[in-house]
């Protein structure tokens, strides 16, 4: 199995990352999640900051890519998560997944995410026109990571 993990400022190509994912010829099925910087409700986020554990975030994202891979046969991963300061609307995270199968491919990225979001050591601040302030973890997270448990 190929896995490809990037932890980078710079945007990336969603289009150039499903080639990249493709390309490998026992996959029949390739699946990919591409999350974004999100407006609050009220309309007030002006930008989020992702801080990150240079390293260490890398290899929580491989272990994470790994356990996939022991629970679905999976031809390759991608998953690359940007850090700085980002703007609405600008993406943030993509996990790629290529299998010969959609239900595995599906499930790995998932399961990826829900990871991901749990367990990397990502932060992130949110500035809006009321202040700045860190993003506490939801319980809806934590439920969501405890269905794989």
């Amino acid at each position: 199995m190929s896995i490809f993990i990037a932890v980078q400022r710079d945007d990336f190509c969603v289009a150039s990352e499903y080639d990249e994912l493709r390309c490998h010829a026992a996959c029949g099925a390739v699946v990919i999640f591409s999350g974004l910087v999100r407006e609050l409700s009220n309309n007030s986020l002006h930008s989020m900051t992702l801080e990150h554990y240079p390293g260490m975030t890398e290899q929580a994202l491989s272990a994470i890519a790994e356990q996939a891979q022991q629970r679905w046969q999976l031809g390759a991963v991608r998953i690359i998560h940007r850090v700085g300061t980002l703007k609405p609307n600008a993406q943030i995270v993509m996990v790629g997944i290529a299998s010969a199968h959609r239900a595995a491919a599906f499930a790995a990225c998932e399961y990826i995410m829900d990871y991901l979001k749990n367990r990397a050591p990502f932060w992130k601040k949110e500035h809006t026109a009321e202040g700045d302030y860190w993003v506490e973890a939801k319980a809806s997270d934590k439920q969501a990571l405890a269905r794989w448990e």
